[in-house]
């Protein structure tokens, strides 16, 4: 579904994708990993339209992103970010159905409301946290709502930033089972980057790994842990002594 040949991206002198070359197959979950700073966030933007390549192609369903209609491309997409990014003044259940209140195909409110409450309990949400504000939640709920945002115009490929940043073990189990649960019944494609390995474990169907801009493995998780490659190997075991220099 998801196509990138040869894509450069630089920002002045600072090469951040270095000829990218990957394929995302309809209805799987392919997770990026890799360092802070070697491009996972870059690469998602370029997918998007935020951030226009330098060279090289990126291509939906065959279809090039660069000319592609832009309303009718975007409203494929959800988008989980990192932080939640959820509107403060804003109550739950609008935040949930902020695209279905102003997007293309436009909702009566007491419709997108009810699709809002039916997205929260989705993710284990009752109807009484719909009028709630994001600030009256804890972290973990928040990201249930962003996640309910996620899917409300059940998009055909769901992103995910950093899933479960901020959370604690078991929230963020809760999570990674959300997603893994919601994607495969919706039957979406899915690009998560995350640093975070029971993330990558949980709700990835393959695996890539990006260093300084280039896509040094990728394969399905079932093999990740066996590859010999070395940056693979130092990245999943979080070892400090490796070809990945850590910033001092």
């Amino acid at each position: 579904m998801i196509e990138l040949v040869g894509v450069h991206k630089s920002f002045g002198s600072n090469e951040v994708l270095r000829g990218i070359d990957l394929r995302v197959e309809s209805g799987t979950s392919m997770v990026i990993i890799g360092g802070s700073g070697t491009g996972k966030s870059v690469l998602l933007k370029c997918v998007l339209g935020l951030v226009h390549p330098d060279r090289g192609r990126i291509l939906l369903d065959n279809e090039d992103v660069e000319t592609a209609e832009r309303d009718a491309f975007l409203a494929r997409f959800g988008m989980l970010f990192q932080g939640g990014a959820l509107f403060d003044s804003m109550p739950v259940w609008e935040n949930v159905a902020f695209r279905l209140l102003r997007g293309a195909t436009k909702r009566p409110k007491d419709e997108a409301r009810a699709i809002a409450i039916d997205k929260l309990r989705r993710v284990g949400l009752g109807p009484q946290v719909a009028d709630q504000f994001p600030a009256e939640l804890s972290g973990g709920m928040q990201k249930r709502v962003s996640l309910a945002r996620a899917i409300a115009a059940d998009p055909e490929i769901i992103f995910f930033d950093e899933p479960t940043t901020g959370l604690d073990p078991i929230m963020s189990g809760v999570i990674n089972d959300l997603i893994r649960e919601i994607v495969t019944e919706m039957g979406a494609t899915a690009m998560t980057i995350t640093h975070d390995m029971t993330s990558v474990r949980a709700i990835a169907d393959n695996v890539a790994m990006l260093h300084r801009g280039k896509i040094r493995w990728c394969g399905p998780v079932s093999e990740m842990d066996a590859t010999l490659d070395p940056y693979v190997q130092q990245f999943i075991h979080g070892r400090a002594e490796g070809p990945i220099e850590a910033l001092r």
